[in-house]
């Protein structure tokens, strides 16, 4: 195992080391420093402590040899026979890791009747496209797409996967990843490659508190979920990509899992796709306040969206929270009003064209993000802002 070790000698200051963990993991018995059980090998001691502290990797532990696992691939993903957003913005994510290392992007796509969307795939800029195509992969069932995806690892090898973060891939790639034994970060928020192939993958944890960097530098392939929105869109290329077509035994598409029928759901607008989001925080009084949010955002030809506070309150659908347990978007304009800006709400909406807060507060963390602020009673300046929309008013700030 690794672990941490530290050089009492070098310790000029014991209490301000001991005051580094954030977990209390740090101990001095009048003698020597020492780790206690309740270190989370967060590693901030080994970057605070002017080398007291130093991180030592397990001597002991196997490695794997990385010369066989080459090129990043990107598990698609089908709805309603249209390949999800969130697909092409991942290999436009690929492609910039594939050019610091000099390795390819393929994109992995299992289903029935794909040639459709071969297309929209190429013209992200894959290098090869591999297609699983298939009566019995035309709906999803866990167990066939998984063996799909494992027969693509032990053909392909390929050094990192990155996988939407949507209900079939947060179903998927952990299954696979535990196959492999090999790790798995969810809903990463950054994402870079070292020159030896090793993924670095940064997301919030602790409640969003912290920023987390995971490498996983002994095991293959490196899995890696996504939310929509996270990266951009990439710019269209001339489709230039390796169509290769596989296939799986008829015992591998055996599934436990009966498809009876398939009921689609109502059509409708969430907030991941509105150009306008205007947000109402914890600050609004009471939920008949949120009307002359709502009128906002319509005016505005926008949507509604809510912080965690709001819905646990009862009063806005779940469905508009933005944030780390919410949705994450990226419109050309954000307004929020009455929102404090806590980092978990901060890292559902960061990536936004134009951020501006409303907040009484000259303190609150959203003006750190905010691309304009505005100081003062959003009961003052909301109804401002309407009447001067609704008088044709082109200057509103």
């Amino acid at each position: 195992m690794p672990k941490i070790i530290i050089h009492t000698e070098k310790a000029t200051d014991i209490q301000a080391l001991i005051a580094l963990c954030p977990f209390g993991a740090i101990e001095y018995n009048g003698k020597e420093l020492s780790i206690n059980a309740a270190c989370r090998m967060c590693r901030l001691c080994c970057k605070k402590s002017g080398g007291v502290c130093e991180y030592v990797e397990d001597e002991n532990a196997a490695k794997i040899d990385k010369s066989l696992w080459q090129g990043i691939t990107v598990a698609a993903e089908m709805v309603g026979g249209q390949v999800h957003p969130v697909t092409l913005e991942l290999i436009g994510k690929a492609r910039e890791l594939a050019a610091k290392t000099n390795q390819k992007v393929s994109c992995l796509v299992v289903g029935y009747q794909l040639e459709n969307c071969i297309g929209a795939i190429n013209a992200a800029g894959p290098d090869e496209i591999i297609l699983y195509d298939q009566p019995e992969l035309e709906h999803f069932r866990v167990e066939p797409f998984c063996a799909a995806w494992e027969d693509y690892i032990n053909f392909a090898k390929p050094s990192v996967m990155l996988v939407g973060g949507t209900s079939v891939g947060r179903s998927l790639a952990p299954r696979v990843a535990a196959r492999f034994h090999a790790g798995l970060t969810a809903d990463c928020t950054m994402l870079d490659i070292q020159p030896n192939t090793d993924l670095d993958q940064i997301r919030p944890a602790y409640g969003g508190n912290i920023m987390a960097h995971i490498r996983t530098p002994n095991h293959r392939p490196q899995f890696a979920t996504v939310r929509y929105k996270i990266f951009s869109m990439p710019e269209k290329t001339a489709p230039h990509a390796k169509i290769i077509r596989r296939s799986l035994s008829a015992a591998k598409l055996v599934s436990g899992i009966e498809f009876l029928n398939l009921r689609k759901k109502q059509n409708e607008r969430g907030i991941e796709d509105a150009d306008v989001i205007v947000v109402a925080g914890r600050g609004l009084k009471k939920p008949e306040d949120i009307a002359m949010i709502r009128e906002l955002a319509t005016l505005l030809g926008g949507e509604l969206g809510s912080t965690r506070a709001m819905v646990e309150t009862g009063w806005i659908d779940p469905k508009r929270q933005i944030g780390l347990s919410g949705r994450t978007v990226k419109p050309k304009l954000i307004i929020t009003c009455a929102v404090s800006g806590a980092v978990q709400f901060a890292a559902g909406m960061n990536g936004s064209e134009l951020i501006v807060a409303i907040n009484s507060d000259p303190e609150a963390p959203i003006f750190n993000i905010a691309h304009v602020g505005i100081v003062g009673d959003v009961y003052e300046i909301v109804p401002r802002l309407i009447e001067k929309i609704k008088n044709g008013e082109r200057n509103l700030l």
